[in-house]
């Protein structure tokens, strides 16, 4: 019996305070905690303008990359892998992406940096998946090769992009109200949360996550699908690159500079198990837009970036101590 239902059963019997059977506090401690932080948020900034439509805007705006990124991570950190190259591949599509608008034009450049994330995901896979080299050494090497490569072919010099349909498609244009960087990010939500919980791939990556030996006797083709969520994570970083150049209208190899930390803590917060076989691409949704809660409230509230740092390292380790012991 686990302790979250022995807890109930003991409150049942003396008569106390009896949780729903459906709720569990530390699987949804990620829900609990952006209730609890945003309320805080709420009340000691409300005169700074935290609670204007502008920067609940601004919140998700600024959330809304790392929840792409974020939501490749989830299917290699449930797969018992790990992607540390993902914010120097969004720098290098980035590039691509610029050289080859401002080379060939609009649909050329998008297609670099596609072919850019495949070509990185397809090295990343087979060096995890066929040569099993762990994820962790093979991403480190990469990232460092992505980033040097990227600051090497610009000379250090961001690349600007003048193509309005580019930009307004990719990060500066609006759908109605909603800013398009968070329609990409709810489209990613939704594609990624049908593929891990809805379909035989996503059991299979659950399944070799949970249990790599168990799952081969099973008939998986484990080595096929580690290869596969690391193409989904490099895919997912490339599809940042190219958000990024568009809302900044530029190809720079320190986009995404740090965003794998970022993205990893958001997966984490959202319960994913860093040891595989759990995974949520919902409630990692709510990690990323936690940690953008979290910064933007500690810009308003004016604490400079070390203090920043501080409190946000605290928040997430806490999150993390509450949801453990499942």
């Amino acid at each position: 019996m686990s302790v979250d239902a022995q807890e109930r059963q003991e409150a049942q019997a003396g008569g106390g305070f009896q949780l729903p059977a459906w709720f569990d506090w530390r699987r949804d401690i990620i829900f609990i905690g952006f209730v609890v932080i945003f309320l805080i948020f709420a009340i000691l900034l409300g005169d700074q303008g935290f609670m204007s439509s502008q920067n609940l805007l601004n919140i998700a705006r600024q959330s809304a990359i790392i929840m792409v990124i974020a939501v490749g991570m989830t299917f290699v950190i449930a797969n018992a892998e790990i992607d540390l190259s993902v914010g120097s591949i969004a720098g290098l599509t980035s590039v691509s992406t610029a050289m080859a608008i401002a080379a060939f034009g609009l649909v050329p450049g998008i297609l670099a940096g596609l072919v850019t994330g495949a070509i990185v995901g397809a090295v990343n896979g087979a060096l995890v998946a066929y040569v099993r080299i762990p994820s962790f050494l093979v991403t480190l090497a990469m990232m460092g090769v992505a980033a040097g490569f990227a600051q090497w072919i610009t000379s250090s010099a961001p690349i600007p992009i003048i193509d309005d349909t580019f930009t307004g498609l990719f990060g500066s244009g609006n759908i109605g109200p909603i800013p398009g960087l968070v329609v990409w990010s709810l489209l990613a939500v939704a594609v990624g949360a049908v593929a891990l919980n809805r379909t035989r791939f996503g059991r299979k990556v659950l399944a070799t996550g949970s249990n790599r030996t168990a799952a081969e006797y099973s008939g998986i083709n484990t080595r096929a699908i580690k290869f596969r969520v690391m193409m989904i994570s490099a895919m997912a970083a490339s599809l940042a690159g190219m958000l990024y150049a568009g809302r900044l209208q530029s190809g720079r190899f320190q986009w995404g500079d740090g965003d794998e930390l970022t993205a990893i803590a958001a997966v984490i917060l959202g319960g994913t198990a860093l040891a595989g076989g759990r995974g949520s691409i919902v409630r990692t949704m709510f990690g990323a837009l936690l940690m953008g809660l979290i910064n933007n409230g500690l810009i308003l509230a004016g604490l400079d970036s070390s203090q920043q740092q501080i409190i946000r390292g605290i928040i997430i380790v806490l999150a993390v101590a509450l949801a453990r012991g499942r």
